[in-house]
């Protein structure tokens, strides 16, 4: 197979055809290395395509790959040929030197190219004109080199001017290639170029590129030329064969340029990939009247409405739409100029969109009348987009169920819930005159900000303020990537809802305006003006990138409602049909389950009640000590601390009881028989009390203002009396390390009044619920045991007073006693845990401290930020779990509790489980649920699916 053959030869092996052949010279294997793969060439080779289009994808790139599948499909592509990742690879580990025999085999697939189009290379009376561009296996819009019209000189230029009729189109070919050529292959900056050429508009009273004669054009190149020469102190390349040359090195060296390792740390892509350079006969949308170029999605990539959209412009190239320089029109328009183009554009989307069914991302350009098509890939797309699209394409049987569910990212679905304009605020704002602009909505979501005017500014003020930041620009550019990732909104005067600017946003869901025309940006003086009304640099502005609007000032955001999103709520029932389907894992119900079931961590009804809308199975972890820090019950809990005989402790929690049941007794009653794991108090003691500091404070000012008094011994005033008892408690109470002191299980141990209390009033609550018909089914959680002791002492008192309650209440609950996994000891000692405790539960946060030996806050405040940045840590693992420390802790423990205990239930009450990469880990060692903050639950719904159908057995 072809693409068989390109990776054996770069080994040499195609040469071992029996025992006895001698091996190669390395060079003499580079040499015969297949580097280059004409688009004809490749669609000849249908089954190769259609059994390893990964392979394909990683060899020639996705451009390369979909420009020779749209080839073999009998859609009009210029002809051309692909360089392999292969090379750029070859290239940047060899000292930045072209593989051996790339360079022939590039000039063998050129002469292809002139006979099969019937133009010659460099020829000046029937000159072939091509462009070079990238493309990654993974679609990177923007951050990598294009170059188009390779092949002009003075030469080409004056034979092909000949025709006075094609003189202005020629130059300003012409000029786009010195331009071209000298901001990406020589490093002259753009601005270079384009304040010269606003210089000679302003100068000789023309406004628009149109307005321009060919004389015009040909001096504007010279002056390109002169500026070239100026800046980089040679001249602009003559000789078409080292234009090539040098614009394909020029590609294989952006792939390490900022913006596209910015771009690719952000999508997570790997950076051993390398780009290909796709070499393509140049089409022209600047040749007349009847000529243009465009991009069009197959759905809006914006809602997924099932409709063209995207953008075109007449007499212009293809980089001036993404680009975003020019402000371009609806594709929709294109039908009444170019009716039949238009119907041709229609045919091959569909046609498109069907064959790879997925929403297409299409590049064309007409010349002449003649459409053609330059690219096409999936389509970035909203989270909105994203859901709409995978529903509707399983509702329309192009695609499966689960290959719904696979196509739209569980991060989509986080942004689908990000904050919108809070509609009281917004209508104040309108009311208040405060629409400053309008422009095309290309990425949908609210951004409120301070605005700034360069990427740099928005990066650095973001990492030293932590302000939000709105970044805008009059076009943004891929040098901007890093500015729009770290902003919370953009806003562009110019360009449309395909241009550079727009398609990144919708890829890393920032809210995007672009195209605002009637603002005025002046970059050097930090300002921008629309309706005589200036905005400077710092003030806050708002966009709404659903709707295309800019508001002066901030405007409340809140979130969008789950049950509105009617696509999502679609998807996520797909979800839960897949990991509820019989399976390998055992439910709390009992039942076999594919998947992990998602639960919630929640403290108070109301959360619980979020919690259950969201599609919580159950309460992972209910956390009391959060009850405890209530304003009318902190007063309570600090008498309770402060106390100095059993009984004037027993007092105070008697106090709490009530409390704490009816906490727990709203918790149960919106579960309607889903479990609830409550965890006992987890906390040192201290927390609950003042800072030290602060007492010290309170207690000087007491003893200042009855100074008097007070030395004289007369009395003792109460209050003082009071602070000196607080104050000496806090100290008594100081830890040097309370983290790892008297908290948790030992708390519990040492202070069982407090563990009585809580455990009453879990049951009496659970018992209050059960009479009045409604299932409850709690669970106790153990925090932080580190020795079977701990639960052989503690575990007993637990079933003593559960067993006193429902005798009291004539009542039987079946509920679980358990613990939480946080300590390495216990993780090891999982077989002699699961001897007491009924369940466990993963508490990834304090596991991971005390594996690493991190304290979180100081770690991620004082170097921990580094140690990802530098590499030394490949992820947060805060973040992420550790899958090679701490994921081998809990898959010991998972196998270890199940040899004592077969249908152990485990799950995780860390934050990592939330996140998606940590939920796949989690199913892969056999765990019953994740437990998360409500927010998170859609997202964990869909990384639960993701999991069961990745890893479903064959």
């Amino acid at each position: 197979m072809w693409f068989a053959y390109g990776i054996l030869s770069f080994f040499g092996l195609e040469s071992h055809t029996h025992a006895t052949t001698k091996l190669k010279s390395a060079k003499e294997i580079m040499a015969s290395t297949k580097w280059v793969y004409r688009f004809s060439e490749v669609s000849q080779l249908e089954s190769d395509l259609d059994e390893s289009w990964e392979a394909v994808l990683g060899l020639l790139g996705g451009k390369g790959a979909n420009l020779a599948n749209m080839t073999r499909l009998g859609v009009p592509v210029p002809p051309g040929f692909t360089i392999t990742t292969a090379a750029c690879n070859d290239y940047l580990q060899n000292d930045h030197r072209l593989p051996d025999g790339l360079w022939e085999q590039t000039i063998a697939a050129i002469e292809r190219i002139e006979a099969a189009t019937g133009k010659i290379f460099g020829d000046p009376q029937n000159p072939l004109l091509v462009s070079s561009r990238s493309g990654a296996k993974f679609s990177m819009p923007g951050m990598m080199d294009t170059v188009l019209n390779i092949g002009m000189n003075d030469e080409v230029a004056r034979g092909m001017a000949k025709d006075n009729d094609r003189a202005s189109f020629v130059y300003d070919c012409y000029r786009r290639l010195v331009q071209m050529f000298g901001t990406v292959v020589l490093g002259v900056p753009d601005d270079v170029f384009e304040n010269a050429l606003h210089s000679y508009k302003l100068h000789n009273g023309k406004k628009e590129d149109s307005d321009l004669t060919a004389k015009d054009w040909e001096q504007i190149t010279q002056m390109f030329q002169a500026l070239v020469q100026q800046n980089v102190e040679e001249p602009f390349p003559q000789d078409p064969k080292l234009q090539l040359r040098q614009s394909i090195e020029s590609i294989f060296n952006s792939w390490n340029s900022r913006r596209a390792r910015d771009y690719r740390n952000a999508a997570n892509i790997p950076d051993n990939l390398g780009t290909a350079v796709n070499v393509v006969t140049m089409v022209f949308g600047n040749l007349n009247e009847h000529s243009g170029t465009g991009v069009t999605f197959t759905r809006s990539p914006s809602s997924g409405e099932r409709s063209l959209f995207g953008d075109y412009l007449m007499y212009a190239q293809g980089e001036d739409v993404v680009a975003g320089i020019r402000n371009p029109q609806p594709i929709h328009l294109l039908e009444n100029e170019l009716p039949e183009a238009y119907r041709d554009l229609s045919d091959v989307c569909k046609k498109l969109e069907d064959h790879y069914r997925d929403m297409q991302d299409i590049e064309f350009t007409i010349e002449d009348g003649k459409l053609w098509i330059l690219q096409t890939r999936s389509g970035k797309r909203t989270a909105r987009a994203s859901v709409r699209i995978a529903v509707d394409m399983a509702s329309e049987s192009l695609i499966s169920r689960d290959e719904a569910l696979q196509r739209v990212d569980p991060e989509h679905v986080n942004t689908l819930l990000h904050p919108q304009f809070n509609l009281e605020s917004l209508e104040e704002a309108k009311s208040q005159n405060r629409l400053y602009a309008s422009g095309v909505y290309a990425s949908t979501g609210a951004g409120v900000g301070q605005v700034y005017f360069d990427a740099d500014t928005v990066e650095r003020t973001v990492k030293k303020q932590g302000t939000d930041v709105i970044l805008a620009r009059p076009f943004t550019k891929p040098d901007d990537v890093h500015g729009m990732l770290a902003a919370k909104g953009i806003l562009t005067s110019a360009g449309g809802a395909t241009s550079h600017a727009a398609v990144v946003a919708r890829q890393f869901g920032v809210p995007c305006v672009s195209g605002s025309t009637s603002i005025r940006m002046n970059i050097e003086k930090r300002r921008m003006v629309a309706s005589d009304i200036v905005v400077n640099e710092g003030d806050w502005i708002s966009i709404d990138g659903t709707n295309g609007n800019v508001y002066l000032g901030r405007i409340a955001t809140s979130a969008p409602l789950l049950e509105e999103q009617t696509e999502l709520l679609t998807l996520l029932r797909w979800a839960d049909e897949v990991c509820d389907t019989p399976g390998i894992r055992t439910a709390t119900n009992g039942k076999p389950l594919r998947g992990l079931q998602v639960w919630a961590n929640a403290d108070y009804p109301a959360d619980v009640q979020r919690a259950r809308q969201y599609g919580a199975k159950g309460i992972g972890l209910c956390r009391t000590e959060h009850m405890f820090f209530e304003e009318n019950r902190l007063p309570v809990v600090q008498r309770m601390i402060l106390g100095s005989t059993l009984e004037e402790r027993q007092e105070a929690l008697d106090e709490l009881l009530p409390m704490q049941r009816d906490d727990f007794e709203g918790v149960f009653t919106s579960m309607q028989g889903a479990p609830v794991i409550v965890r006992l108090l987890d906390p040192p003691l201290h927390e609950f009390l003042p800072d030290e500091y602060e007492v010290w404070r309170q207690l000087i000012n007491k003893r200042v203002s009855s100074l008097a008094r007070y030395l004289l011994g007369q009395e003792t005033p109460d209050e003082i009396a009071r602070l000196e008892a607080l104050l000496a408690r806090v100290q008594e109470l100081h830890e040097n390390n309370p983290m790892l002191g008297l908290r948790a299980v030992r708390l519990s141990i040492m202070h069982p009044e407090i563990v009585a209390m809580q455990v009453r009033a879990i049951i009496e609550a659970a018992a209050k619920v059960q009479l009045n018909d409604v299932p409850v089914k709690p669970e106790i959680m153990i925090p932080l045991v580190g020795h079977i002791n701990e639960l052989r002492v503690i575990v007993p008192e637990i079933r003593q007073i559960a067993s006193l309650v429902m005798e009291e209440k004539d009542v039987k609950i079946s509920y679980k006693v358990g613990t939480m996994i946080e300590i390495p000891r216990a993780a090891v000692t999982g077989d002699e845990i699961a001897q007491t405790a009924e369940f466990f539960s993963f508490g990834t946060n304090d596991l991971t401290q005390m594996t690493y030996g991190f304290s979180r806050d100081d770690a991620e405040r004082n170097f921990l930020l580094k140690y990802v940045d530098d590499g030394i840590l490949s992820r947060n693992p805060f973040q992420t779990i550790d899958q090679e420390g701490v994921g081998k802790l809990m898959h010991m423990c998972v196998e270890a509790g199940r040899r004592t205990r077969e249908n152990l239930e485990i799950g995780i009450c860390g934050e990592h489980g939330g996140d998606p990469e940590s939920i796949d880990f989690c199913h892969q060692i056999g765990l019953n649920y994740v437990s998360c903050s409500p927010f998170r639950i859609p997202v964990a719904r869909l990384a639960a699916a993701h999991s069961a159908l990745r890893h479903q057995p064959a």
